[in-house]
């Protein structure tokens, strides 16, 4: 059905453009109106079906995460062979759990990330990955003998002497073999014991001797005697059952390693939590979706339908993208959506103003089209390249949810230029052909024939707001404000989530008052309809199943879980800074490519403004700041450094070089000017979608959001007032200072002639 129908959309945009084709104008409108109401009614009917077929992460539908750092098994070094095949053993063990679309990653070259969402049966799952199926042999004081190194081939069922379920290892090292045995037969308690996965701490010979064979009850799973030396295959065999001898095999197969793995690092979130986040996301989504409609059709009139129906189709793609890539989704995640149809709005925007400006000096409405189209392209691209990179950096650098934010982010800014910038941009050019619209602008894009004045320039808007005289004021009151924010803040403190601090937090959905015996609650956060509770302590598996099982009987809530250790949270923010940097000179080296250093220099000091402010928020307000936080940071910059770029594009349009300070003042005042109802109207479209996900959404990610809404806003405010005239303030420097260089060298050569002597 949905194959159909996608179908049936792509060949309606076809249809739309044979309709063209027509001579009757009216036919052609009435036609190609129709085809896009239809469009927009599929694209958006698809999104549900294609919705629901995406995998979603545990947010958004329960499981477990867990982080192992891989160690090797004696005191060896850690190779990346042995990393590369304890990440292939894992992805062999989760397959035994039949779980739908798991995540396994390495991370930092010496661990792994694995994430099973929908996983019904947690205990079983957790001691299948953990249990790293490697084999040891011992002898009967529990001294090491041989690792699994000595072992190869595959590991295979077989049949003791009296025809019962056994194992059969083949042997690989019979050198080794042979000597361990020969070692072995000379000993008082002459046996070699086969431990699978031996734990000094609780395993001894002595203690499960008597257990030794079941599988079920222990860990030793053989102890035979040893009379002579030999350097054959070798039979395990005990009290087992088929399905026990099955597992074994299937278990030894695909983690006969030299490591171990040590968890570091957990997530447990219960399935009905997880399901009412994704219920409370997907009506936060939808209701800023059809906000955004609303606002451009409203604007823009018909062409804000079309964009309006481009937007549709556009959301659609972007499921349909990460469907077939076979992509995540989590709550981070369609935040990334969501801010991708702000910044696809950005797109339609942009070049409706500059249409409307065309067709405000005179010209046809076909020629305003095409000469809007073409004028708005530079600004669109650079500013979606400067946000992919930051997009990319993420992906890099980011782990678990942050990195399929990122991958959704990417997916939304290549969508957004194939469908906003080319595919809409020429449905609105072939409606402006009709010449159905050329004495009616303002039904085709909300421009009254009032505005229209014949003229050989852009009448600039605004013209009673000057935004370049008051910068010597205004700057140093914004420096000012960042000065004090930023002490108070760091005297203060700031509340930083478990992910920073390390330890346990414990999430409920419930704003009751939570009571834990066992354990001393550091800190406590209460939002619209959940509670949160810190501990220090960092639970263990069984610690965390208790805990779930307490909350739900005492309490009947549902909970999320999260585990980070000390070493976690170090490296947690050593990637953060590192991404910021990175990020930060990847826009210097494209600003300075696309434009020239000024321009960069000033865009990143705004951008600085726009972090700075954002991160001084949270820390007077006492928002807590979690490992989110820094994709959040990361969005702002990509997003505000966009915003900038249209006004500086609009400079470096209007720019003469050969001009004085106060024509340069002019020059920043009207570019403003042009671009503010622009940069206005694309920061309410964008955080429309937050504003709706902080009301509405999951309480995972309120904090995320209000990170986003804060930035966005700072980046408006700073695109206006602050990377503008931080740019005249170099600019002007730089015209007056060869003056003052040329007039030095004329006093010098004056006094060289003995004028002055």
């Amino acid at each position: 059905m949905k194959t159909i129908l996608i179908i049936l959309s792509i060949l309606a945009l076809i249809i739309l453009v044979f309709i063209f084709l027509f001579k009757n104008k009216k036919v052609k409108v009435i036609l190609g109106t129709l085809v896009i109401l239809i469009v927009m009614f599929i694209s958006g009917y698809l999104c549900i079906p294609i919705f629901k077929d995406i995998n979603y992460g545990l947010d958004l539908q329960g499981g477990f995460e867990v982080l192992y750092e891989i160690e090797p098994l004696n005191n060896e070094e850690l190779t990346y062979n042995m990393v590369y095949n304890t990440y292939k053993a894992i992805l062999k063990r989760v397959d035994i759990l039949g779980v739908n679309e798991p995540e396994i990653a390495i991370e930092d070259e010496n661990r792994i990330r694995i994430a099973l969402a929908g996983i019904k049966n947690e205990d079983e799952a957790r001691d299948v990955i953990s249990s790293t199926a490697t084999l040891s042999f011992r002898d009967a004081n529990d001294n090491l003998l041989m690792t699994a190194d000595v072992l190869g081939g595959t590991v295979k069922v077989a049949q003791d002497q009296y025809g019962r379920p056994a194992v059969s290892l083949p042997i690989k090292d019979k050198d080794k073999f042979y000597e361990v045995t020969n070692k072995v037969k000379d000993m008082s308690n002459n046996v070699i014991v086969i431990w699978l996965d031996y734990d000094e701490t609780k395993d001894s010979y002595y203690k499960e001797k008597d257990k030794c064979g079941s599988l079920s009850n222990s860990r030793c799973l053989s102890a035979a005697r040893v009379d002579s030396a030999f350097s054959s295959d070798v039979i395990i065999q005990g009290n087992f059952t088929t399905e026990e001898i099955k597992s074994l095999v299937e278990l030894i197969n695909s983690g006969s390693l030299p490591t171990k793995l040590n968890e570091i690092s957990s997530r447990t979130v219960e399935a009905t939590y997880g399901e009412e986040s994704l219920s409370k996301t997907l009506i936060a989504g939808v209701i800023g979706l059809v906000l955004v409609f609303l606002i451009l059709i409203i604007l823009y009139h018909y062409s804000g339908l079309i964009a309006s129906c481009a937007l549709s189709l556009y959301t659609m793609a972007t499921f349909l993208v990460f469907y077939l890539i076979n992509g995540t989704l989590t709550l981070p995640g369609i935040a990334a959506m969501l801010l991708g149809i702000g910044m696809a709005v950005d797109a339609s925007v942009i070049s409706f103003e500059r249409i409307k400006d065309q067709l405000k000096i005179g010209k046809t409405l076909p020629e305003a089209v095409q000469l809007g189209n073409k004028e708005s392209l530079s600004s669109i691209i650079d500013a979606n390249v400067t946000t992919i990179i930051v997009a990319i950096i993420l992906f890099i650098f980011g782990q678990s949810s942050v990195k399929g934010f990122a991958t959704l982010l990417i997916i939304s800014i290549l969508l957004t230029i194939l469908i906003l910038v080319f595919l809409s941009k020429y449905v609105v050019s072939l409606f402006a052909k009709s010449k159905v619209f050329n004495n009616n602008p303002n039904l085709f894009i909300g421009l009254s024939k009032k505005k229209i004045i014949p003229a050989k320039e852009i009448r600039i808007p605004f013209k009673k707001i000057d935004f370049a005289k008051r910068r010597k004021v205004l700057l140093p009151i914004i420096l000012l404000v960042i000065v004090i924010g930023t002490i108070y803040t760091l005297v203060s403190g700031f509340n930083f989530a478990v992910d920073f601090t390390g330890g346990t937090s414990i999430t409920v959905n419930t704003t009751e008052k939570i009571t834990l015996d066992n354990y001393t609650i550091e800190k406590e956060d209460i939002t619209k309809d959940s509670r949160t509770l810190v501990i220090s302590e960092k639970l263990d598996k069984d610690e965390i199943k208790g805990l779930t099982n307490y909350l739900e009987k005492e309490y009947n809530v549902k909970s999320d879980i999260f585990v980070v250790s000390d070493l976690v949270k170090k490296e947690l923010i050593k990637n953060a800074v590192i991404a910021l940097l990175i990020a930060i000179i990847g826009i210097i080296i494209y600003v300075s490519f696309r434009f020239k250093f000024n321009y960069a220099i000033s865009g990143i000091i705004a951008l600085a403004h726009d972090v700075l402010m954002t991160i001084i928020f949270f820390g007077i307000f006492k928002i807590e700041i979690n490992s989110i936080f820094i994709a959040a940071i990361l969005t702002i910059i990509g997003y505000s450094i966009n915003d900038t770029i249209v006004t500086f594009d609009m400079i470096r349009k209007n720019y003469n070089k050969e001009v004085s300070p106060d024509k340069l003042e002019e020059i920043v005042n009207n570019s403003v000017r042009l671009t503010l109802f622009r940069s206005i109207i694309t920061t309410v479209t964008t955080i429309m979608p937050v504003i709706c996900l902080i009301i509405f959404g999951a309480v995972e990610i309120i904090n995320f959001n209000i990170a986003l809404l804060v930035g966005f806003i700072c980046g408006l405010f700073s695109s206006i007032f602050i990377s503008n005239n931080l740019w005249l303030i170099l600019e002007i420097r730089k015209i007056e200072k060869p003056k003052k260089e040329n007039k030095k060298e004329e006093v010098e050569e004056l006094r060289i002639k003995g004028i002055n002597c």
